[in-house]
């Protein structure tokens, strides 16, 4: 990687920690107050508790990226040569991947591995089952 390059993702990251740490955490409040009351609309409540949990699922998205721009901005100021290094097996992370997230920390094949099998367990067919 060039050092172009390199300040180019410096540049990035500082961008994208400066939009992630100028959010504000999402917050909804509950529209049942009290365990006694259960309002004018039922369908009102379950709604609430839906967005209350998408709230609180982007404020974690958020918190763990903010994290992982921290830990790459860090890389690059200690140690600029290992930046864009798989972490895992220290391979180069592709610059398109890069580009894309430049707080990558592993290569494709790698995170592949750490995410683990998309999509559910097939289930056997009969004929699997010999006897």
């Amino acid at each position: 990687m060039t050092p172009k390059q390199r300040e180019d993702f410096l540049q990035q990251l500082l961008a994208l920690h400066a939009e992630l740490s100028g959010k504000t955490p999402l917050r909804i409040e509950p529209n049942r107050t009290d365990e006694a009351r259960v309002g004018g609309d039922e369908d009102e409540q379950p709604l609430n508790e839906m967005m209350q949990t998408i709230a609180s699922s982007r404020n974690r998205n958020t918190d763990g990226t903010l994290a992982r721009v921290v830990k790459a901005l860090g890389k690059l100021r200690e140690d600029p040569d290992s930046f864009g290094e798989c972490e895992e097996c220290g391979d180069e992370i592709p610059l398109g991947r890069l580009k894309a997230m430049p707080y990558a920390e592993f290569c494709v094949a790698c995170q592949n591995n750490k995410d683990g099998p998309k999509g559910p367990v097939r289930r056997k067919h009969l004929t699997d089952y010999k006897g």
